[in-house]
Order: structure tokens, then sequence, then C-alpha cells
């Protein structure tokens, strides 16, 4: 394990935020917020926990506690730097293509 300075989130992983956001709160009003909320808890824990999860498209792979989400981020100079947050359900090939571009 790292000890981690600062955690980061990228632009890109914000954009992913806020589609879930979105997403979810066409299911249901409110849900979304709770949504963001939960992933947001889940990517200040890498605070204590980055460098633990395993390694999958050459980045570190963190489930989400609440949702069927991963959040993938890489560690530099004790940093965590959250690169994308992305459904779990997706396409393998979406996912290596949305995280690589």
């Amino acid at each position: 394990m790292t000890k981690i300075k600062s955690v980061f989130v990228l632009d890109k992983a914000v954009s992913d935020l806020n589609e879930g956001k979105k997403f979810y709160n066409m299911k249901s009003d409110g849900v979304g917020n709770y949504f963001f909320d939960s992933l947001i808890a889940d990517i200040e824990s890498l605070v204590l926990y980055a460098g633990i999860h395993k390694r999958k498209y050459g980045l570190y792979q963190m489930f989400s506690r609440r949702f069927p989400y991963a959040i993938y981020y890489d560690i530099r100079n004790d940093n965590a730097y959250i690169l994308a947050v992305l459904p779990m359900k997706r396409d393998p090939d979406w996912i290596t293509r949305h995280i690589h571009t």
C-alpha cells in the first residue's frame, strides 16, 4: 500500500460521474445525487487504500461499494489520479477505448 498525499479527479472522470448521475436521476429522482455522493466517498477512500486494488487496462481498478461502477486510477508521485469512473456492465472493448482516449 502506498501513502497518498492527495487524490485528483481528472476532467474526463468528472464527466463520467456526471453521466452516471444523469442516468440514475432518469431512473428515479434523487438517486443520481446518491450515486454521485457514494462514488465521491469511494474516491476519497483512496487516501487510505490506494494501491491495494488489482490492475486492469493498465490502471488500478476499484469497485464502487454501492453501484455497479469501477473507478480507474493511477498513482504518481504519491498522488492518486482518477482517470475514469465507468459502469461495469459496458463492453470491455468500450471500456478500453474510453480509458485510453
